[in-house]
């Protein structure tokens, strides 16, 4: 058995874990991810999630933003949720068509990989 240990779990809550006989480790322990695999989804997560904040604060539909990425609503929703089926590329140029510059991308990026 094995529990994640996600940033939010308490201290207590890992002990009991591990009494109850649970292995508790990161998400990248249990896939075991090398550190380009590890720093590449967080740079995805990171941009996945500045796209849909910056979505959001310009009060924009999905499906505006699509017409303006010329895409489908159901793509941005994969961007917001950085599947897998979405490249690092779209979510760029997605992030740019929403009017951010390569100095604020830089800054998310940095921000969390740091």
């Amino acid at each position: 058995m094995t529990a994640f240990r996600g940033e939010t779990m308490k201290k207590d809550k890992i002990k009991k874990l591990v009494r109850q006989g649970w292995k508790v480790g990161s998400v990248t322990d249990f896939l075991q991810l090398s550190r380009e695999e590890e720093e590449y989804i967080e740079m995805k997560l990171a941009l996945s999630n500045y796209f849909q904040a910056l979505r959001k604060k310009k009060h924009l539909t999905q499906v505006q933003v699509a017409e303006m990425i010329k895409s489908s609503q159901s793509r941005v929703a994969k961007i917001e949720r950085a599947e897998s089926s979405v490249s690092l590329d779209l979510i760029v140029r997605s992030i740019i068509a929403l009017g951010s510059t390569k100095k604020q991308i830089g800054r998310i990026i940095l921000a969390k990989t740091a």
